[in-house]
């Protein structure tokens, strides 16, 4: 694409971005909260509305049954496979929003959208699914709404793929995926549900850590027992379990369980210089949720501890009395949950082996132990000289007048894992979420630059994607 065609597109975003945001506006007033049955029509209106607006642009646009709430699959070429002579995107997001309670906590109500002030300045839009993930997916429609009145086309071919359940799991997604990957075929994805490094630093994120949250239990007596009659003589699940538990971690911070780091490789040299002058302190990012001294493995830097090691954390804990006031007795089981995040190279399956037999290997007698199944994802990360992670990363430098941060997200979006496994493909994770945004909380927001830049900056990278070979 000429870079006349590309100032065309960026000109006609910042001249209809007022209209941008009205039809961000529209949206956000629909309920489509997935987690209460009450509100499933509300996710269907969300994906018609969608599927209509799409199709407004041109491409092939139908709402599509799942198991749960339809997803929406629009195809800009009218077939989608893939096998044309352009680049070929396929465009993830979700319309499903989060549960506004508790709603006494609103500032106003949670799907009447509304551009207001932020303390320090900034102009911000509040609603539910603001940020979460109703901006961030209309930041890409907009673009190619741009691209398409202002040049009359669009610079490669795009699928979209928008779901309604990933506030929810997903369950039904994953065979949904199995089931159509033949129509679902690109060149990689696109998913716009991350987030910047600051609010004038935008960012890619490179990889995402897997997940194992299992859950344990362990059972001694039949029934509770009064502490002064068993006490010093009965085994005490949340003893058992405590020392278990207290072993998982040694004084360095290291996990103790037999082959955890099996696979796992440090960061390449050039990746961890530009990560260490990013400095991330533990006053700009402990300090303002009230702590002050990583916990992590010790001679690993901060950012290196949340984005790029494994961990291991305990969600919570069950057993004996939890009342008010008192009640001695020692408790006849007693149980935890428990959280892996993993990277690159490790084996999910195999963590969750490693970590079951660790536990029961320290059972002592008169007690059993029982394992509850959750979920389990494993790591992504993208090849470093990934040709379409260096055009996305120019687009946003020459966009936001800094270069953009490559850095790796703590958390998990099984998602993609789905799409590398299923479709083949390649994830190119470009967000414009902040920090502050409050999502999953009430009076969630979506900053209006980062609506604003957003679009502009999916329309630069479409432009530097559609320059790539296939």
């Amino acid at each position: 694409m000429s870079d006349a065609q590309t100032q065309k597109v960026l000109d006609h975003i910042d001249a209809d971005f007022d209209n941008s945001l009205q039809r961000l506006f529209a949206l956000l007033r629909i309920k489509s909260i997935s987690a209460d049955p009450a509100f499933a029509g509300d996710c269907k209106a969300a994906a018609d509305h969608l599927a209509g607006d799409i199709a407004s642009l041109g491409f092939d646009a139908r709402v599509r049954p799942t198991a749960g709430h339809p997803a929406v699959v629009a195809k800009s070429n009218g077939k989608g496979n893939g096998g044309g002579a352009r680049p070929h995107v396929l465009f993830y997001g979700h319309y499903d929003v989060q549960p506004v309670d508790p709603l006494n906590l609103w500032h106003r109500p949670p799907f009447e959208p509304v551009v207001t002030d932020h303390a320090d300045g900034r102009k911000i839009i509040v609603a539910r699914g603001a940020e979460d993930d109703k901006g961030q997916l209309m930041t890409f429609i907009e673009a190619c709404r741009a691209w398409k009145s202002a040049t009359g086309s669009l610079p490669l071919d795009i699928t979209f793929l928008i779901e309604g359940e990933e506030e929810v799991g997903s369950k039904n997604f994953a065979p949904f995926l199995a089931a159509n990957k033949d129509e679902l075929k690109a060149d990689y994805a696109l998913v716009c549900d991350t987030g910047m490094w600051d609010p004038n630093t935008p960012a890619i994120t490179t990889s995402l850590r897997g997940l194992v949250y299992d859950e344990v239990r362990i059972k001694a007596a039949r029934r509770d027992l009064h502490s002064g009659l068993f006490g010093g003589a009965a085994r005490n699940p949340i003893r058992v379990l405590t020392y278990i538990l207290g072993g998982l971690f040694d004084e360095n911070g290291h996990i103790t369980i037999p082959g955890f780091y099996d696979g796992v490789k440090d960061l390449p040299p050039d990746i961890l210089a530009q990560w260490k002058k990013l400095n991330l302190t533990p006053e700009t990012f402990l300090k303002p949720v009230g702590l002050s001294i990583p916990a992590g493995e010790k001679g690993r830097l901060l950012i290196e501890q949340v984005s790029s090691r494994p961990t291991c954390d305990i969600n919570g804990i069950v057993g004996g009395y939890t009342g008010e006031g008192s009640k001695t007795v020692i408790p006849a089981e007693a149980s935890a949950k428990i959280s892996f995040r993993l990277v690159e190279g490790q084996d999910p399956a195999k963590i969750r082996k490693a970590f079951r037999d660790y536990v029961t290997a320290r059972i002592p007698g008169d007690c059993k132990v029982e394992f509850g199944d959750h979920s389990m994802a494993p790591a992504i990360a993208l090849p470093w000289d990934m040709k379409a992670l260096s055009a996305a990363k120019k687009a946003l430098t020459e966009e936001w007048g800094r270069e953009a941060v490559l850095f790796g997200s703590g958390g998990s979006i099984p998602v993609v894992a789905d799409f590398k496994k299923t479709l083949g493909l390649e994830s190119l994770l470009v967000g414009f979420g902040l920090d502050d945004d409050n999502i999953h909380s009430p009076n969630e927001k979506y900053d209006l630059k980062s609506f604003h830049k957003g679009i502009r900056s999916w329309a630069r990278i479409l432009a530097e994607l559609a320059a790539l070979p296939r």
